[in-house]
């Protein structure tokens, strides 16, 4: 595979796949990339070490005779995470009704962007029963777009998972202008026993996550189809949207107003809302390293790498480990013949663009920290902007040009590591 990715590059004019690849995104050349890594594993190598001594300390009070082989982490990292934070996915779910997180998440919309989600007042054709129909309005009252929203499991008819498709594209033809329309999937917790919708705090995130590749498609004013929305956004880029959407499900005004129980009326305990906060940074520095290595291993294998020298893949898997792994790695360690991703999915030359979206979610997020996330005005402006630039220009326009349009500079890791208590 990667001795005909290699053929393919040449073919084409660039020395390597990784050019190849990076010709077609925001990156734009392997350097950008590597600076990227270099410095998000100096920012976290240390502080993982931290966290292996601590995870070790709770191992060795807890019974474990030895050092903490590979096999150990995952179970002892939950061990260490129940003692630490002592709350379950089940004790935040009877805060989280569907309708009243949508009515959260659309008041965060209606603040930042200026636009209105409603249900639709006719009759739409649907697949489900439970499927529901919504337009968006701009400021003016006027229809600028709508969505499909399908949220509940339906393991008989439904495959797992949540995502966010096209349904209608945005489209100016001398018939007129066709107007967006997008598909969100997701798989919450249907009703119950008498008992509403109640979703997980995940459940909470992967609808923010959604509904920001859903602005994205929706809010486009490029008139051109094949430019408009998430089409033709770059494969790095295109998780902009969506993960920053992710971060204000931690925004203490965001959350509270969302956060109810669903029979008393009770806002969710601020000792809750703070182990909210505090689990999201656990062991940000190891799961940082574990994600650089699979991004600098996929990148080693298409940059540099000759599939006819005399090193193997498992060579540079092993080269790569030496700087980003705490634990040896095992002899017969064959983690690359399942790499999925970068073999048999689209992430070859790519697998990087996970860390590249965090990288630009977390700096467009910056930007209304900086203004203040209780200053509403600040706010509202700069949701304007970001709407008019990151939502608003889809593929027209390259992804560095649209991120400079909105922040005036290019991006900045420090934002990600900071969110991540780096």
């Amino acid at each position: 595979i990667l001795q005909l990715r290699r053929e393919q590059a040449r073919l084409l004019g660039y020395d390597c796949y990784a050019d190849l690849s990076l010709s077609q995104k925001m990156a734009g050349d392997v350097a950008a990339v590597q600076q990227m890594f270099d410095r998000l594993l100096q920012a976290s190598f240390d502080r993982a070490k931290k966290e292996l001594e601590e995870l070790s300390s709770t191992a060795v009070e807890q019974g474990q005779d030895g050092p903490l082989a590979h096999w150990d982490i995952a179970y002892w990292a939950e061990r260490l995470r129940e003692q630490r934070f002592s709350f379950t996915d089940e004790q935040l779910r009877p805060y989280f009704s569907l309708d009243r997180v949508l009515d959260g998440l659309f008041g965060l919309c209606e603040r930042l962007f200026g636009i209105r989600v409603q249900r639709a007042a006719d009759a739409v054709s649907v697949w489900d029963p439970d499927v529901r129909f919504y337009e968006v309005m701009n400021d003016a009252g006027t229809r600028i777009a709508g969505f499909f929203l399908d949220p509940y499991s339906r393991p008989a008819n439904k495959r797992p998972g949540a995502w966010m498709n096209d349904c209608i594209g945005r489209s100016v033809t001398v018939r007129g202008t066709r107007l967006p329309v997008a598909h969100l999937i997701c798989n919450s917790t249907p009703p119950a026993g008498g008992k509403p919708a109640l979703m997980t705090f995940r459940e909470v995130e992967t609808l923010f996550h959604e509904f920001g590749h859903g602005l994205q498609h929706m809010l486009t004013t490029v008139d051109e189809r094949d430019a408009a929305g998430i089409c033709g956004v770059e494969w790095d880029a295109v998780e902009l949207p969506s993960q920053f959407m992710e971060s204000w499900c931690l925004h203490r005004d965001t959350l509270m107003q969302m956060a109810r129980h669903y029979e008393t009326g009770a806002v969710l305990p601020e000792e809750l809302y703070m182990k909210l906060r505090e689990a999201r940074t656990f062991r940000a520095a190891s799961q940082m390293l574990r994600q650089l290595q699979f991004g600098m291993i996929d990148m080693a294998l298409h940059h540099g790498y000759d599939p006819e020298g005399g090193e193997t893949v498992f060579d540079v898997e092993r080269r790569v480990l030496s700087i980003t792994s705490l634990i040896p790695p095992l002899p017969e360690n064959r983690f690359l013949c399942s790499f999925a991703h970068i073999f048999a999915g689209g992430y070859a030359a790519g697998y990087y663009s996970y860390k590249w979206a965090e990288v630009l979610s977390a700096d467009a997020f910056a930007a209304f920290e900086e203004v203040g996330l209780e200053d509403a005005e600040g706010l509202q402006r700069t949701g304007r902007k970001f709407r008019d630039t990151v939502l608003a220009l889809g593929g027209s326009q390259h992804p560095l040009q649209v991120f400079r349009a909105f922040r005036g500079r290019d991006p900045d890791p420090a934002a990600l590591l900071k969110q991540s208590g780096l």
